[in-house]
């Protein structure tokens, strides 16, 4: 018997974040392309992303190449070689509207969405500025700077929205975090994820 959990935010019923998540306004617009791997993860950060913005979307699967972006002023969050950095994007006027793409799985799992769809792969790239940390304690990082995809989102949306802030999202990310923790006990953790 399985248990019975939130038809929102997917969480075990006993564990629902549905009262921390935001619902916060943003003008531009984010369009989030999960991998099917990502969609049944216990720490769905896209997921929490999507439900906290009122100016987004999230498709689960791998071929999008159905997606027309032809009337947006689009943009993928994904590093690359003619990539800009997004202090640059944010000082830039948008003649219309603004839509930040951003895939959601593993760096492999995320590069391979943009092999199969090169309507993707051909958008305009915009990357987060270096130095972050990611707040995501669970997971160890592929490289320095790496975030969660909410983590992500938020920081760029810190960026392009100003002056306002994104930061609320982050609120129900850190409680997920924290419960997976005391789920696994402090033990647990230390030994396999304190850095």
């Amino acid at each position: 018997m399985s248990r019975a959990r939130c038809e929102r935010c997917l969480r075990p019923a006993g564990h629902c974040l549905c009262a921390l998540i935001p619902r916060l306004d943003n003008r531009t617009r984010v369009l989030l392309l999960q991998h099917p791997s990502e969609s049944g993860h216990a720490l769905n950060t896209a997921r929490l992303a999507a439900l906290g913005l009122a100016n987004a979307e999230l498709r689960v699967g791998e071929d999008f190449c159905d997606l027309d972006l032809s009337g947006e002023d689009a943009w993928l969050l994904f590093p690359g070689e003619n990539a800009i950095p997004l202090a640059e994007l944010a000082t830039r006027p948008a003649t219309r509207p603004r839509l930040l793409v951003v895939p959601d799985g593993t760096w492999r799992k995320a590069r391979k969405l943009l092999h199969l769809n090169p309507n993707l792969a051909a958008l305009p790239r915009v990357v987060l500025p270096e130095g972050l940390t990611s707040r995501y304690r669970l997971r160890k990082a592929p490289a320095e700077g790496a975030l969660s995809t909410i983590e992500a989102v938020v920081h760029a949306l810190n960026a392009l929205d100003t002056p306002q802030s994104f930061d609320a999202l982050l609120r129900p990310f850190e409680v997920l975090i924290d419960g997976q923790i005391a789920a696994m006990g402090e033990d647990v953790f230390v030994r396999n994820h304190r850095r």
